[in-house]
């Protein structure tokens, strides 16, 4: 089994900067990808962005040049740079990871994004 424990949520202002985490523990074997997803209210979840095995790094559209994710592999755990944020950023940000065929997900942390 796969644990995954984010951390970094909170209320900025508009123009602020956050930094999520997320530590991954457990049975992990092989890691293909790890990334972050958000879902604001009313709407589906959505990519946010996601390091995939190699190196490759894929951002949503609308979090292009304001967020920056990375990977420390020794220790199995992803962060997520969030600059500029703006209210439309506002939502629950969840930790993804993709393991020999399985998802798992962390329970979220909140983002918001208000003066």
């Amino acid at each position: 089994q796969v644990q995954l424990v984010e951390s970094g949520g909170d209320l900025v202002q508009p123009g602020g900067s956050l930094r999520l985490s997320c530590a991954a523990s457990g049975s992990i074997s092989r890691i293909n990808y790890m990334g972050w997803y958000r879902q604001a209210p009313g709407k589906q979840r959505e990519l946010v962005a996601v390091i995939i095995n190699g190196g490759t790094i894929n951002y949503a559209d609308s979090v292009k040049g304001r967020f920056t994710i990375s990977r420390d592999n020794a220790k199995n755990t992803v962060f997520l740079q969030m600059n500029s944020l703006k209210p439309e950023d506002t939502a629950v940000y969840y930790c993804n990871l993709a393991s020999r065929g399985r998802q798992y997900w962390g329970q979220g942390t909140q983002v918001t994004v208000s003066s």
